[in-house]
C-alpha cells in the first residue's frame, strides 16, 4: 500500500458490513458508521488516495427459524452477499477495505479474494491480527459463536458445508495463515491448529522477540511467493487498555506502538492488498478512543508516517528529529 507521493498508489474501496450475528454481544453492526465518523475516509483522502466508499453492504432476505438456524442464515446470507461483492472489488484492481461488523464477515471478504487470486494465480496469505485463533468448528466450539470460527472455515475445515455454494466457495491454505499476537486459544482449536500446521504467533514470541522479527519473517514469505496478503485485524488484538471497544477482551494484547509497528512495516513492505477492520463495538467504547486508534493504524498502513525515510539527519542540517 503506498503514500500518497509515489507512483505505485492504488485506489482505496471501502464497504460497511454491519453484521453482529456471529458475535456473543450486540453492538458491532454500529462499527462501519463509528470508523466513519473517526474519520477514516477523510484520513486516507489526507494521504492523496483514490477513495470510494461504497456504503453498506445489504444481504439477502434470510430465512428464520429458532435462534440457532436464524443466527446461521443470516451469518450465510451476509457471507454469500459478501463473498460476491469482495470478489467483484478485487476485479476493480483496488484495494478493498471491510469494515466491520463481528469477524464472521471475514468469512465472506476472504473467500472472494481468495477466489479472484485463484483465478489469477497469485498465492494468497492472510495475517489474523486477533487475540484469538477463531480456528474452532461447530464441532469444537464453546460458545457456538461464529466469530470464533471463519479462519477454520477459509481454511476448509468440516461442518461449514452450507455456508457458501461450490461456485463461490474458495479456499486458505492453512500453510499461508499467521496468527498473530494470539493468547487466547481454545482446546479444540489449538489441536487444530498444531494439525494443520498454521503459523501461530502468540504474544509470548512477541515478548521474546519482539513484532519486527516476526512481520519481518512474514513479509518475506510472502514477497518471495509473489503471493498476496489479507490483513484481518480485530480490536481485540490491541491491549484493552488502549482498545476498550470489544466484546471479547483479554488482557496483555498489543501496545500502541507495536500496532502501529505492524502497519508500518506492512506499508514499507507493499504486499498488502486487502483489508478487515472488524469487532469494533462502540458501545463498550470511552469516547471514541478504540474508533479513532483503529483510523490512526489504518492511515499508517496506507502512508501515515512522522518523517519520509528518504530525509535523512544530514538532509535537515544534521538537526536531531
Amino acid at each position: 500500500m503506498a503514500s500518497g507521493d509515489r507512483d505505485d498508489q492504488r485506489f482505496v474501496e471501502i464497504i460497511g458490513v454491519p453484521i453482529e450475528a456471529g458475535a456473543g454481544h450486540p453492538g458491532a453492526l454500529m462499527g462501519p458508521a463509528a470508523l466513519r465518523t473517526a474519520g477514516l475516509v477523510r484520513a486516507l483522502r489526507d494521504l492523496e488516495h483514490e477513495v470510494r466508499d461504497l456504503g453498506d453492504l445489504t444481504p439477502a432476505p434470510w430465512s428464520e427459524g429458532d435462534a440457532a438456524t436464524a443466527r446461521l442464515a443470516e451469518i450465510t446470507a451476509w457471507s454469500r452477499a459478501l463473498a460476491d461483492r469482495s470478489y467483484a472489488m478485487m476485479r476493480t484492481g483496488g484495494v478493498p477495505v471491510f469494515l466491520g461488523g463481528d469477524h464472521s464477515l471475514s468469512m465472506g471478504s476472504v473467500t472472494g479474494v481468495a477466489r479472484h487470486c485463484r483465478e489469477a494465480g497469485k498465492p494468497l496469505f492472510v495475517l489474523w491480527l486477533d487475540a484469538h485463533g477463531d480456528f474452532n468448528t461447530p464441532h469444537t466450539s464453546p460458545s457456538g459463536n461464529m466469530h470464533g470460527m471463519p479462519v477454520a472455515l477459509l481454511c476448509g475445515e468440516d461442518g461449514f458445508d452450507d455456508v457458501f455454494p461450490p461456485e463461490q466457495r474458495a479456499t486458505v491454505n492453512p500453510a499461508h495463515v499467521h496468527l498473530f499476537g494470539i493468547r487466547s486459544l481454545d482446546p479444540g482449536e489449538r489441536r487444530l491448529l498444531r494439525a494443520r500446521g498454521v503459523d501461530v504467533v502468540d504474544m509470548r514470541l512477541i515478548d521474546e522477540h519482539g513484532v519486527g522479527v516476526h512481520m519481518r519473517r512474514i513479509i518475506e514469505r510472502v514477497r518471495q511467493a509473489g503471493g498476496h496478503l489479507h490483513v484481518s485485524l480485530d480490536v481485540d488484538f490491541l491491549d484493552p487498555a488502549i482498545a476498550p471497544a470489544v466484546g471479547t477482551a483479554v488482557l496483555g494484547g498489543a501496545t500502541y506502538r507495536e500496532a502501529h509497528l505492524i502497519m508500518e512495516m506492512l506499508h514499507d513492505a507493499g504486499v498488502v492488498g486487502s483489508l478487515d477492520v472488524v469487532e469494533l463495538n462502540p458501545f463498550l467504547d470511552e469516547r471514541g478512543k478504540s474508533a479513532l486508534l483503529l483510523v490512526d493504524l489504518v492511515a499508517s498502513l496506507f502512508g501515515r508516517r512522522i518523517i519520509d525515510p528518504a530525509v535523512t539527519q544530514s538532509q535537515i542540517g544534521g538537526q536531531a528529529v
